[in-house]
Parts: C-alpha cells; structure tokens; sequence
C-alpha cells in the first residue's frame, strides 16, 4: 500500500476517504461505503505483526515496517484504533504523574477522593485540549492559527512540580494552609486553588508571545538559555521520584519514633515498613528492570508504552504480595468528569514570577516538540506553513493553560514522546491523534481506573517517575549538547548551574536572608516572591543564563573552531524540547536499519 499526502493551499486537512492511488476521487457515499463496508477500509494490508512482535533473544527475524502515512491519508480503521491506544498509553504515565505529585503528601496533600479526581480530570484535559492542537483552526481575517494540524498531544507539564511543591511548603509555613496540633499537614484545597488560578493569570503571557516571530524568540531564548534550565527542572524531579522509590515522599521520610507516620506510607497501610526498607526499593527496581527489558527486546509497541508496562509489573507484584490497598478502588464511583470538584481560584502573588518562567519554558519546549513532529511527519521545518505551524502551536499552548486551569488542572505542554511513536510506527495521520484523545477522555470517565492509579504504592510509583523525570534532565543535556563548547558558553553553564545545583541541593539556603516581620502583606508577598524564585533551582538557573548571554559577547572563532560553528549553528537552527527523548538521528537510523532488513 502507498501512501501521499496532498493540501491546500493553507496546508488545511482535507476530506480523502478513498484510497491514495485513486486518482478519480469518487462521491463521498462511495468513500464512505469503501471506508466501513469493505475489508481494505477496515484491515488494508498493513502487516500488524510489526507491531507486536518482540525481539526474541538469539533469533533473527526480518523486520518489514509498514508504509508511511502521511498527515491527511486514508488508513484502516483498525489500524487508526491502535495506533491511537498506542499514543495514549504512550503518555499515560506523563500525564498522571503530575497530579498524583501534586495533590499527595508532596502537595496540596488532598484526600483520596480529591486525588483521584485530579487524575481523572487530567486524561480529560489532555484528550480535549490536545484535539484543539491537532486540529488547527484558522483565526478568522487574520494571518494567525490556533493548533498544528499535526498529531502535538499535551499533558499535564513537568515544569510546575517544583514551583507548586516549593509554593505549597511555603504555604503551610506562612499559614495559608493549615497544619495539625502535631505539626502534620492538613488537606489544602484553596492552596490548589491558588496555583491553578495564578497559572491561568500567568498562561496570558504564552498566549502573547505566540504572535512574536518564532526566529526572535530562539535568539533570545537559545539552548544556552533553555538546556541548563530544563537539565535542572529534571534534576529536581528525580529528587521526589527516589523519595518515593525508598517509600513515599510524605511524613514518613523523616522516620519519626511515633505516631501515623512512623511507618510508610502510614501505620494503617496494608504492608507499612520503615522507610528505605529493601522491599520498598525492590517493588521499585521490579518497575526500573521491567523498562529497561522492553526497551531491549520488546516490540515497537512495547518500546513505546515500555514506562507503562514497568508500571503494570510492578502493581501485580505489590498486589500479589500484599502492598497493594483496594478499598480506595471498591469506594470511588463508577465515573466521573470535570469539576465534579472544584477550587476556589485566587492569585498567589509569590508565585507569579516563577510561573512566568515556566511559561517561557513550555514555550520553547512546544517549539522544539513541533519541529520535531514535523521532521517525523516528513513536513518541511522552513518557510511558512511552517513557522504558523509554531504559532498556532504556542498559541494553542498559551491557551491550553488557560483552559486546564478553567478546568481545575495544572498548565498543560505538548508531548514529545509521541513523535517517538510517530517515528516507530511511520504513522503521522491526524485521525490516529483524535482515537488518542478519545482513549484518554474514556480513560478519565471512568473514575475506577483513576482509582487504581492513585492506589499505586509509593515505591512502585517512584521508581516509574525517577526513570520519568531523568529522560528530562537527558534532554537538557542534550540541548545543552547543541552548543559549542567555547570559553564564553562553559563559563555560562558553569555560573548558571553553579546556584541552579545549589539551590535544589540545599532548597533552604535563602529561608533566612529576609528577616522582615511586619503588617505589609504586599512587602511580605514580595520578599515570598523573591525567596521562592531563589530557592527554585531552574528558575534560578534561567534567569543566570539569559543575563549572562546577553551581557557577554560572543567569542571571535579561533582556529579550527569556525566550520565547528557553523555546523552546530545549523543544529541548533531548532530549540529541542525538554522531554523530547527521541533525536532526529535516531529516527534516521531507525529507518536506515528497517532498509537494511528489508
């Protein structure tokens, strides 16, 4: 089967439910009788054991890759059914790991029934919102759009974790949550509700620097700037992700002689042990080994969904050893929607400066995310279809969490993990994205399978999120990567990592340089603002790096060093994204090898 793709002249989707070598483009009743009446619109001819074949070790098999489908052709519908589950659980994990950080004991500590809507409502968000970028809509009398018109899914982002885990510490110091008579952390709901009503404040900015030209925003925002940022916003989440591994991030950690906490999770758990016992870390390596032999002998779809399946290992060994607490699962109803709960949403003035930079962060992460979802779509990464490819994207982005806080969520970035997906399985249609998004919304109604994942033991979890949040701290590095190793840029990644590494090593460090205790909430509010940015080591990191580039002249090439330049330049044409693990020269060798086999 051969596959092309055509569009009009704004690069619109358009309606083809006919085969691609028809030429004559039938009526579209014959289209649609060819589509759901006939095997070939169902099935085609598509070798579905690609997909779900291993790699058994010591035999060889040939490996014969489907053909490339490109944004607007016709598929089977089959095919277009689980390639879109595929994407879904390609991300489930990204996109429930946020609010299960956030809306535990690292957060807002919020009940159970309070979590497992959180999950809920965020597979929701991520399938609605991510159907607005992969349809791009075209503003009306304008030049601009909204969306890519590619398959750019979102989720819940990583960048908010240590923002709103720094803003909630400091909410329970200064009061504005409430603690226990033994020190313990109460449930903060109207916390959550000033994160998420400040991110909405904060999304604007997004929505406004999408109308700025995409080559100003990477001068002034370049990997110099955005890799050290994203290698640390990685940094500090492997953190919380290795405080669960050993048991939980909770009170637990702290091992008190007595009380609820003095065992993990608590001392009414199923199986409570202290924290950093050998059971707990060995539910965590079961997941870590579980990810590492699919990614080595699994099959594309295996690869790709490698975070999840660690996951489901690693339940059936705490279920089955006695880890595992159902009774969260028989209580939670049978489904659910958003704000089914709701917060009360209000400003929290400290964190404004330190989401403004989150926002930047994510802007740049949908740039890098959308070339490189063009490069694995086989679309060009120039010109102009392209560059309002990138607007409407970072449109879309702006106003997607403006939108997810609207819809009691968190700010929402578009995934990079699913142009690993596109690149496994030469698939870029559109309508796989749409089944993704619909998996996603039928996974979030159902309110038992959200249960489930908030019934995840700690240690299972962590060590799923640790493996997680380090391919973040690896694509800063790789980022970083990009940039000649020059006197001035070692210089600046030296300065900018020195107090990013300082402030997520020692995250107190700043707590007493302010000693002011008066009535000026406003001042207080302030001086929070600044101790916050201070203490958040990407935030830190970012704002060092950008001063620095723009303060320190760039270099006159030496020797030797120029043609290194212009080469690298070239590469770093494009901001890579902050999860993007998948490299256009893998995808390269991919299809090189498939060649080869063939």
């Amino acid at each position: 089967m051969s596959a092309t793709t055509t569009y009009d002249e704004q690069d619109q989707p358009q309606l083809d439910l006919g085969h691609p070598s028809d030429r004559s483009r039938p009526s579209f009743l014959n289209r649609v009788k060819s589509t759901l009446l006939t095997k070939d619109g169902w099935l085609g001819d598509y070798d579905y054991a690609y997909l779900f074949t291993p790699r058994i070790p010591f035999l060889s098999r040939s490996r014969k890759p489907g053909p490339f489908f490109g944004l607007n052709d016709r598929m089977p519908i089959v095919l277009a059914v689980i390639l879109g589950f595929q994407h879904s659980l390609a991300m489930l994990a990204g996109v429930v790991a946020p609010p299960l950080i956030l809306s535990g004991s690292a957060g807002a500590n919020l009940k159970t029934d309070g979590q497992q809507y959180l999950v809920s409502a965020a597979l929701i968000c991520c399938g609605i919102l991510s159907a607005i970028q992969i349809t791009r809509f075209h503003i009306y009398k304008t030049p601009y759009y909204l969306g890519t018109g590619l398959i750019s899914v979102v989720g819940t982002s990583f960048a908010t974790i240590p923002v709103a885990t720094g803003a909630f510490s400091q909410m329970y110091r200064n009061g504005y949550c409430p603690v226990a008579e033994d020190g313990s952390k109460l449930p903060c709901p109207d916390g959550y509700g000033a994160i998420i009503g400040t991110t909405c404040i904060c999304a604007l900015f997004e929505v406004l620097l999408s109308f700025t030209p995409p080559k100003i925003l990477q001068k002034v925002f370049p990997p110099m700037v955005t890799g050290p940022t994203v290698l640390l916003i990685g940094v500090h989440l492997v953190e919380t992700g290795f405080q669960n591994w050993a048991g939980g991030a909770g009170p637990c950690m702290a091992q008190p002689a007595s009380g609820l906490f003095q065992l993990c999770p608590n001392i009414n758990a199923p199986h409570p042990l202290q924290w950093g016992s050998a059971e707990f870390i060995g539910l965590g390596f079961s997941v870590f080994v579980t990810i590492l032999i699919c990614e080595k002998w699994g099959s594309p779809i295996m690869q790709s969904c490698a975070v999840v399946i660690g996951l489901l290992v690693g339940c059936i060994i705490a279920a089955a050893t006695g880890y595992f607490d159902r009774s969260t699962i028989d209580i939670a109803p049978a489904a659910t929607f958003i704000w089914v709960h709701t917060f009360k949403l209000s400003l929290y003035g400290p964190i404004v400066l330190p989401l403004l930079a989150v926002y930047l962060i994510l802007m740049m992460e949908a740039i890098g995310d959308i070339t490189a979802t063009c490069d694995v779509s086989r679309l060009d990464v120039e010109g102009k279809v392209y560059e309002s490819r990138i607007q409407g994207g970072v449109l879309a982005d702006g106003l997607n969490g403006l939108l997810a806080g609207l819809m009691t969520m968190t700010p929402m970035s578009t995934f990079a993990q699913n142009n690993g997906v596109i690149s496994l399985t030469k698939c870029a249609n559109r309508t796989v994205g749409y089944f993704c998004c619909c998996f996603l919304i039928i996974m979030g109604i159902f309110a038992k399978f959200a249960a489930a994942l908030v019934a995840i033991p700690s240690s299972v979890l962590g060590g799923m999120t640790t493996f997680l949040f380090c391919s973040v701290a690896v694509s800063g590095m790789r980022i970083v990567s990009t940039v000649p190793f020059t006197r001035r840029n070692r210089f600046i990644l030296t300065a900018s990592l020195a107090v990013g590494f300082g402030a997520v090593l020692v995250p107190n460090w700043f707590d007493n340089f302010f000693t002011y205790s008066g009535s000026n909430h406003a001042l207080k509010g302030f001086l929070d603002a600044i101790s916050l940015i201070m203490e958040t080591g990407f935030a830190l990191t970012g704002l060092v790096a950008l001063f620095l580039n723009l303060f320190i002249s760039e270099e006159a090439p030496q020797s030797g060093e120029e043609a290194e330049a212009v080469e690298i330049e070239a590469v770093t044409s494009v901001v890579p994204s902050a999860d993007d693990t998948i490299t256009q020269k893998q995808t390269r060798d991919d299809e090189a090898l498939d060649e080869k086999n063939i």
